[in-house]
C-alpha cells in the first residue's frame, strides 16, 4: 500500500467531507447516499410481549429514534414482528422496524417478510464459535464459502422479492472459528467476515446492504471500519455504514467509549447510522446519539487546514503505535498521557482538590490520592495558599513563576514571544509552550526541536479542530521534532453531556491513533456584552489559546462555565485516556445494552457487580446477557458473567468457562470467589 492509498479510507485527512456511499431504501426512511446520519436503538423487552415492545418502541420514537429494531432469535418472535408492527402502524408510527438475528436463518427468512430491515451476524449466522482452532486447505475453505452460500441464498432472495434490507453486522466478540483460524482475532479478520457474504449477495444481484464492524474496544472497532471502507473501494463498493462501540456499558464511561470510538469515525466523515450502546433503557441512547450527529449533519464548514506530505506521514492508521516523544519530567517517553486541570480563572482551594482526586485527612495530616488524581494543574496568574500533594505538579504563567522563590514546585508556561526571547528566564526542568498551528514556523520549531525541556500545548480554533491537531501532530512528525505534546480544547457554552461527547470525541480521536501525552481541557462562558464595561476582563494574555483570543478580539466576556465542573473535567479526561487504553486507572467493564435475548436485569446486575469491584484497576469485567457476543467478549475481559439460561450464569475466566449455570442470585458471590482465587482481588481502601 502506498503512503497516500492508506488513508483513502476518508475523502480528506485536513478537509471534512462525508464519504459518499450508495443510497439503501428502508421503508419510508432511506440511508446512505446524501441523507442525514440516521439515529436508532434496539427495544429491551421481550419480543412476544407485544404491548410492552410497542410501548418501549413508542418512547424511543418520542426521542427520535428513526430505525427501531426488536430481537427475534426464534421463530416465534419473528413472527410476533407482525404483531408489534401492526399496533405501531394502527397508532400511526411508521419508524422502519429491524429484526436483529444471530443463530436462527429460519427466523431471518420469516421476519424478511414482515420488517423493513433485518440484521445478521456473519459470525454466527451459519457459523459456529467454539474457540477452535481448525485447519483449511484453500480447496477446503472454498467448500465452506460454498455451505455458506447455500444457507445464506435463501434470505437474499427474500429480501429482494420483499424489498427488504439488510445489515451484515460483523461483532468483533463473535467472529467464528473458521475466521478466527484463517486471518486471526484481527481487525482484517472482521472485514472479511463481512465480505464474504457481501460477494454472495453482490453474485445475487442484491445491494440493499448496510455493514457494521462493532468492537468493545474503540481501537479495534475504528481500525476495522477503515480498514473496510479501504477493501470496499478496491471492490468497487460504497455501502452505507452502521457505526457503534457494542457493549460500551453504562454512564458516563459508555458514553465516553462511544463517543471515543462512534466521534473518531464521523469527524473524518464516516458512517451513515448510529448506536450508542449503553446498558440502560434505549431511549435514554437517543439524546446520545443526536448529539453526537448534530455536530456533522449540517456539513462542518471550517477554516482551510494546511496540506500534509504523505510521504513524511510514518504512522499507520490500521495499527495503533504511539508517537515517539522525549521524557521530559513526567511527560512524554514511555510515561502514560497526562491530566492537566485549568484552574487559572478561578484559583483552587482544599475542596477543588478533592474533585481532583485529592482528598487531605487532617487527622492523619496527608493525602490521600485516587487512582484518577489529576497531574497537573495550570493556575495562569492565580496563587494557591496550602501546601499541595506531593505528586501534583502546577503550572504558572511565565512572568509568576519568575517571582517563585523555588522554582522547582511548579513549572512555567510561555507564549511564543516570551519563548523566543532568550533575556526570558527559563525552568531548567520543564517549560511549557502554548502554540496554535500558525504558530509552527521554521524559527520557533528549529528552537523546539533543540530544547530538551519543552512541552507543547496545542489548542485550535478551527471547527474541524481534530483534524487541525492531527496536522500538528504530522507536522511535527515530518520534521522529526520528539517533544511531548498536550492536547488542550477549549470549549464554549457547552452543558455536561455536550462536552463530554465533544472532548471524547475530539481528543479520543488522536490518542486513538497514538497522538498526545496528555490532555487539558478549557470550559468557558461567552457572553455578547463589550469587556470595555465589563469588571470580569481577563487582562492577561492567554498563551495563544485561539479561542480565547478570537473571542477577545471580538470583545466577548469570558468567564469560567459553571455547567462543567471540575470533577466532570477530571472523570472525562480519564474516561478517554481509559477507552483509547492509553492509561488505565479504573475496573473496566464490557456490558451489553440488553435486548429481549437479556436472561437476567442487566443494569440491575451491573449496578451490582460495579459496586463489589469498582475498586479492582485495570481488570476488565464482562457482563453479557446472553452468548451471543458473550464467549468472544470474555476472550478480551479478564473475567466473565454471561446469561445461559432463566435465572442462570456462567462465568469465565478469560474466553474459558470456569462455572456453567449457577443460580443467578449466588452468581455475584461466585464472581467475586472466582477474582479471589486467581489472585486478582485487592481489598478496598477505606
Amino acid at each position: 500500500m502506498d503512503k497516500e492509498n492508506k488513508f483513502d479510507y476518508c475523502n480528506s485527512l485536513t478537509r471534512y467531507s462525508r464519504w459518499e456511499t450508495r443510497e439503501v431504501k428502508i421503508g419510508n426512511l432511506p440511508l446512505g447516499g446524501e441523507n442525514t446520519i440516521r439515529v436508532q436503538s434496539m427495544t429491551t423487552t421481550d419480543t412476544m410481549d407485544t404491548k410492552a415492545t410497542v410501548e418501549q418502541s413508542i418512547r424511543m420514537i418520542k426521542a427520535g429514534c428513526e430505525y427501531v429494531r426488536i430481537t427475534a432469535p426464534s421463530i416465534n418472535e419473528a413472527q410476533n414482528l407482525k404483531e408489534i408492527k401492526d399496533e405501531l402502524r394502527k397508532r400511526g408510527y411508521t419508524t422502519p422496524l429491524i429484526a436483529d438475528i444471530h443463530f436462527t436463518p429460519n427466523a431471518a427468512e420469516l421476519a424478511a417478510r414482515i420488517v423493513e430491515k433485518v440484521r445478521i451476524n456473519p459470525g454466527n449466522y451459519v457459523d459456529k464459535k467454539k474457540f477452535q482452532t481448525l485447519e483449511y486447505t484453500d480447496a477446503e475453505y472454498v467448500e465452506e464459502i460454498e455451505r455458506i452460500r447455500n444457507r445464506f441464498t435463501p434470505l437474499v432472495k427474500i429480501c429482494k422479492e420483499y424489498g427488504t434490507a439488510m445489515r451484515i453486522g460483523t461483532n468483533h466478540g463473535s467472529l467464528s472459528d473458521r475466521i478466527m483460524s484463517r486471518y486471526g482475532d484481527t481487525p482484517f479478520g472482521m472485514v472479511e467476515s463481512a465480505l464474504e457474504f457481501v460477494r454472495i449477495c453482490e453474485e445475487l444481484n442484491y445491494h440493499e446492504i448496510v455493514l457494521s464492524m462493532k468492537s468493545s474496544n474503540p481501537q479495534v472497532m475504528v481500525q476495522a471500519y477503515r480498514l473496510l471502507i479501504h477493501k470496499m473501494k478496491e471492490s468497487g463498493m460504497n455501502y452505507p455504514l452502521h457505526l457503534g462501540v457494542t457493549e460500551a456499558g453504562e454512564g458516563e464511561d459508555g458514553r465516553i467509549k462511544s463517543s471515543v470510538g462512534i466521534g473518531t469515525l464521523l469527524e473524518d466523515g464516516i458512517g451513515d447510522t448510529i448506536r450508542v450502546s449503553l446498558t440502560e433503557d434505549p431511549e435514554f441512547e437517543i439524546p446520545v446519539a443526536k448529539t453526537l450527529v448534530d455536530r456533522y449533519n449540517h456539513g462542518r464548514i471550517h477554516k482551510e487546514i494546511r496540506n500534509i506530505n504523505f510521504e513524511a506521514i510514518k504512522f499507520d492508521p490500521y495499527i495503533y503505535n504511539k508517537r515517539e516523544s522525549i521524557q521530559v519530567t513526567t511527560l512524554g517517553g514511555k510515561n502514560v498521557p497526562r491530566v492537566i486541570i485549568d484552574k487559572s480563572a478561578k484559583g483552587v482551594t482544599y475542596s477543588d482538590l478533592k474533585e481532583l482526586g485529592y482528598t487531605y485527612i487532617f487527622e492523619l495530616d496527608k493525602w490521600n490520592i485516587s487512582d484518577c488524581a489529576a497531574d497537573f494543574i495550570y493556575l495562569g496568574d492565580k496563587e494557591i495558599s496550602f501546601e499541595i500533594p506531593g505528586t501534583l505538579r502546577l503550572i504558572r504563567c511565565d512572568d509568576r513563576w519568575e517571582e517563585q522563590e523555588d522554582k522547582t514546585k511548579s513549572f512555567p508556561m510561555f507564549n511564543k514571544y516570551d519563548y523566543m526571547d532568550d533575556e526570558c528566564e527559563k525552568s531548567d526542568i520543564m517549560n511549557f509552550l502554548m502554540v496554535k498551528p500558525t504558530d509552527l514556523v521554521q524559527k520557533i520549531l528549529n528552537k523546539i526541536k533543540q530544547d530538551p525541556t519543552v512541552v507543547l500545548i496545542i489548542d485550535t480554533a478551527n471547527n474541524h479542530g481534530m483534524a487541525e491537531q492531527r496536522s500538528m501532530f504530522l507536522k511535527l512528525e515530518e520534521l522529526h521534532i520528539h517533544c511531548p505534546v498536550v492536547i488542550q480544547r477549549t470549549y464554549e457554552n457547552l452543558d455536561e453531556q455536550s462536552f463530554q461527547i465533544y472532548a471524547s470525541t475530539d481528543a479520543g480521536a488522536l490518542l486513538l491513533d497514538g497522538f498526545g501525552d496528555g490532555v487539558l481541557f478549557t470550559n468557558i462562558s461567552i457572553t455578547q456584552e463589550s469587556n470595555k464595561s465589563s469588571k470580569t476582563e481577563h487582562t492577561k494574555p492567554d498563551f495563544g489559546n485561539t479561542i480565547l483570543e478570537q473571542r477577545k478580539a471580538d470583545k466577548m466576556v469570558i468567564k469560567p462555565n459553571l455547567n462543567i465542573h471540575d470533577l466532570l473535567v477530571n472523570n472525562t479526561a480519564f474516561g478517554i485516556l481509559q477507552a483509547t487504553r492509553n492509561r488505565i486507572s479504573k475496573t473496566e467493564y464490557i456490558s451489553c445494552p440488553s435486548c429481549g435475548r437479556t436472561l437476567f436485569d442487566l443494569q440491575e446486575t451491573t449496578e451490582r457487580i460495579r459496586r463489589r469491584t469498582d475498586h479492582l484497576k485495570g481488570l476488565k469485567i464482562g457482563i453479557m446477557g446472553c452468548i451471543v457476543n458473550g464467549p468472544g467478549e470474555m476472550a478480551d475481559a479478564d473475567y466473565g458473567y454471561v446469561g445461559v439460561g432463566k435465572g442462570k450464569v456462567t462465568l469465565y475466566k478469560g474466553k474459558e468457562v470456569v462455572q456453567r449455570s449457577i443460580d443467578s442470585d449466588l452468581a455475584v458471590d461466585a464472581l467475586i470467589d472466582l477474582i479471589k482465587e486467581n489472585g486478582d482481588w485487592v481489598e478496598r481502601d477505606n
